[in-house]
């Protein structure tokens, strides 16, 4: 099997989402989708990722990973570079799967559980109580949202009144005076606030059992962050913000993670996942997987959580489940009682809807030339010498077909 095209598809309703097909030559087509910055994350895949994967089998997942990481790593690997790489190796997965007519979780160990808990990233300023009863409803035990974000605007994070603070704390509440403590509730801070400002919210909140304290500082110091958690009796949870594990890696060893929640559209993919899922159980770490993003990353993500035994709850907006999806991908995630049930079709478990291409808002982009990438071209005619450039292909001959 060999990989004959790579495709990116973006459209205007959803302008910070693009998702990738992998075509081969038997007729399977891979999915896979990542969030923001799109047009960035579309020149990296046709400029410099593509050209290395058509013509290859894309049964060698963990070898095209670590040749795109590579070629990241040349500029920091973040970015743009990361987000693709994460696509195409989503994508690389659901071939695989495809191929051998099963979830991408038995190709990860297997399902050590059906179902996985969602938690719902709803928490409105107004009203939060009657939110938290209808989510119960629904059997969702668990919600999220960020009163203190648009607060830090004003002073960018550096100050927080203490009639500001006690504002912030009214949604939380409102949902412990309508629901009791049968509704878990998490903060968000969107990595706003200084170490001092941090501590206070987060001790502030602290009589309301929150079910964590997520980024309510930027990830830049993984000291700084292990302050917050010895300064409160929540979990501090961290985070989508960080890629690959040797980011996440330094927040788990000190302490300072005691939950973490990747971004697999962002880290690096299934394959860098499941590391990271591996690297969290080592230190008696749960996972809680972010998303807020596209119904392709739920599907991966559930193939995470579904073979993770340390995986702790799921992520879900129940207004993109319940609206837009079911206008891109088919089947839609199956959300029932409080649960994410694992996915059983073959690979990813969905498929982009056809006429998510045909749309007239669609910008549709494809490669299907293999080749040095730009970066490894760059490489070889400024770096290297001309004696340097003969030895490389005299050992590329004597080495043959990789």
């Amino acid at each position: 099997m060999k990989i004959t095209q790579i495709e990116t598809i973006r459209v205007k309703a959803q302008p910070h989402n693009i998702w990738v097909q992998i075509y081969t030559d038997t007729g399977l087509v891979g999915l896979g989708e990542t969030f923001y910055a799109p047009s960035a994350v579309q020149a990296a895949v046709h400029d410099f990722f593509g050209p290395l994967l058509i013509g290859r089998n894309p049964f060698e997942i963990e070898r095209h990973w670590e040749a795109m990481f590579r070629l990241s790593d040349h500029a920091g690997y973040g970015g743009a570079e990361m987000r693709a790489l994460s696509a195409l190796d989503m994508a690389l997965w659901d071939i695989k799967g495809q191929a051998v007519e099963l979830p991408i979780y038995e190709l990860l160990g297997g399902a050590v559980r059906k179902r996985v808990g969602v938690y719902a990233t709803s928490m409105p300023y107004e009203g939060a109580g009657e939110v938290a009863k209808q989510l119960l409803g629904e059997g969702i035990t668990a919600m999220k949202g960020g009163p203190t974000i648009p607060l830090a605007i004003a002073s960018d994070g550096q100050f927080l009144s203490p009639r500001d603070l006690d504002r912030a704390l009214k949604p939380i509440r409102e949902i412990r005076q309508a629901v009791g403590m049968d509704m878990q509730i998490a903060n968000d801070g969107h990595g706003k606030w200084t170490l001092p400002v941090a501590i206070r919210i987060a001790q502030a909140m602290e009589p309301y059992e929150m079910m964590w304290q997520e980024d309510l500082m930027p990830l830049l110091n993984p000291a700084a962050l292990l302050r917050l958690q010895e300064a409160t009796k929540a979990p501090v949870c961290i985070s989508e913000r960080l890629l690959s594990r040797w980011q996440l890696r330094q927040f788990i060893e000190n302490g300072a993670a005691r939950i973490v929640m990747p971004d697999l559209i962002w880290t690096g993919g299934i394959s860098e996942t499941h590391k990271v899922a591996i690297l969290a159980s080592a230190h008696q770490v749960p996972i809680a997987p972010h998303d807020c993003t596209g119904p392709v990353n739920i599907f991966a993500c559930a193939q995470i959580c579904v073979s993770s035994p340390n995986t702790m709850i799921q992520e879900h907006q129940p207004a993109f489940y319940k609206g837009w999806y079911n206008d891109f991908v088919d089947p839609n995630l199956d959300i029932r009682d409080g649960f994410l049930h694992a996915p059983q079709r073959p690979g990813i478990g969905t498929r982009l809807k056809p006429a998510v291409r045909e749309r007239p808002d669609a910008i549709v982009a494809v490669s299907d030339q293999p080749g040095e990438s730009s970066i490894d071209h760059w490489y070889t005619t400024a770096v290297r010498s001309e004696e340097m450039e003969a030895e490389v292909t005299r050992l590329r001959q004597e080495r043959g077909p990789q």
